[in-house]
């Protein structure tokens, strides 16, 4: 991957320069070996993934592929993602798996984007600092010691920190 941005991976793809599925797996790789520094993940979707990769390939192949066709991006753990634990960072949810996808979930589905995870919050996005999580506060991948901001500090940081390209998040205070 000669970039991590949205615009350099989709020309890669577009290109073959390498394909979803091996974009998707190195992103796999460096959340499972870099992001206990952050904690910027609270659910890891892989077997999700990559078979949302090898579904991109055979469509891009097929030439049926969408805008975002096989970028590996996340979501905010506040979106609900149909069979897939929805949280929002609260305990009360920790066992809840979604029965239905948010509309930005299933918009970016249909152009063709890959799910690596859902990301960290304040608790149900109600924090400024990113430290309410009942998964444990987010780090700032460029000063652990300072936080990422915002309720969507886990996307911001697992963008920040090259764990993927890009993620969803919201604007609670507007």
């Amino acid at each position: 991957m000669p970039s991590h941005t949205v615009a350099d991976l989709l020309r890669g793809l577009a290109a073959g320069d390498f394909s979803s599925e091996e974009i998707t797996r190195q992103y796999l790789n460096d959340i499972e070996q870099r992001d206990g520094h952050y904690n910027s993940f609270i659910s890891v979707t892989a077997e999700q993934a990559l078979n949302q990769a090898r579904a991109a390939d055979a469509a891009r192949a097929n030439g049926e592929a969408g805008s975002l066709n096989g970028l590996p991006i996340a979501h905010k753990d506040i979106f609900c993602t149909e069979g897939v634990r929805t949280s929002c960072a609260s305990k009360m949810l920790d066992n809840f798996i979604a029965p239905y996808s948010a509309t930005v979930v299933e918009k970016m589905a249909a152009a063709g984007a890959v799910m690596l995870g859902k990301t960290n919050l304040d608790e149900f996005a109600m924090g400024s600092s990113n430290e309410t999580s009942f998964y444990g506060a987010v780090r700032n991948p460029w000063n652990r010691d300072k936080v990422p901001g915002g309720s969507s500090g886990g996307s911001a940081a697992a963008v920040a920190a090259g764990l993927a390209p890009a993620a969803t998040g919201t604007d609670t205070g507007g």
